[in-house]
């Protein structure tokens, strides 16, 4: 271990899902969110990650005519135990019928497991959309369902959903998520119907459920992709929208209703049938 390691401490004003999607396609290493931003830590310095979130940001505001705030704090500290420090952070969660939990924290009882370790994946639950998208799955999903799980991430909702007993199908454009999602799969002695890189387009399947954690953006562009996958009767699970751009979202499905609508600080998550 080295002496010294170096932390970046990265603050964004908006459209943190955005910045989350740039860093996890950008770095080779994985990295903390926050409330506001990001922890980035490394025995290498990180002043090519910094430049690259100021081009990131630069771009992301001319395509939106927006401006973005961003802040980077890059420190070099002692490098004590921080993995061990961070673990003791990373609280269990209880979502629904689901008790989310890393590797080197007691399971439930009572829930039904998901071990989920962060040191392999981004999403485990205690961001909004994650835990939203979770609570719809719990409620919705029943054994023998046929869901497809849509920008899979972590592995985390087709996880949720093959624990309910129903046969999982994900995708991801992102290869290490593809990855991450298997690892996250083995590590809950599951695995997945079929995986795959690239978009729901890449199946001619018809799916009970279809799940999408996205943003609103892509949720927009990809909705006929989404609703041509769903077989009659099926039910969309649409997440990472936040509350301004709910209507936006909304124009692209209207020819489905709305069942359920689970709000959780500025984001929405939206439980669709088509009518």
């Amino acid at each position: 271990m080295q002496e010294h390691y170096f932390q970046l401490l990265v603050k964004v004003s908006s459209h943190h899902a955005l910045f989350s999607d740039f860093l996890a396609d950008t770095l080779p290493i994985g990295f903390e969110e926050t409330d506001d931003g990001f922890i980035i830590r490394s025995e290498d310095e990180l002043d090519t990650i910094v430049w690259g979130l100021e081009q990131f940001r630069e771009a992301l505001q001319k395509a939106l005519g927006k401006t973005i705030e961003l802040e980077c704090k890059q420190e070099k500290l002692q490098n004590s135990d921080w993995v061990e420090n961070y673990k003791k952070s990373i609280e269990p969660l209880s979502i629904g019928k689901f008790y989310i939990h890393p590797t080197w924290s007691e399971a439930s009882s009572e829930l039904i497991n998901i071990v989920i370790d962060p040191a392999l994946a981004f999403g485990t639950g205690h961001h909004p959309t994650t835990a939203s998208s979770l609570l719809a799955i719990s409620k919705y999903v029943k054994a023998g369902d046929r869901v497809l799980d849509v920008g899979c991430g972590s592995g985390i909702l087709g996880i949720g959903a093959m624990k309910l007993g129903a046969v999982v199908d994900a995708c991801d454009t992102d290869p290490i998520s593809v990855e991450n999602a298997q690892a996250n799969a083995t590590l809950n002695g599951l695995t997945f119907n079929n995986i795959w890189e690239g978009s729901a387009s890449f199946t001619d399947k018809k799916y009970k459920i279809v799940v999408a954690n996205i943003v609103a953006d892509v949720l927009t562009f990809i909705a006929n992709e989404l609703k041509s996958a769903l077989e009659n009767n099926g039910i969309l699970i649409l997440s990472g929208i936040l509350d301004k751009y709910e209507t936006k979202v909304l124009a692209y499905y209207k020819d489905c209703e709305i069942v359920e609508k689970i709000a959780q600080d500025e984001w929405i998550t939206f439980v669709l049938k088509r009518k």
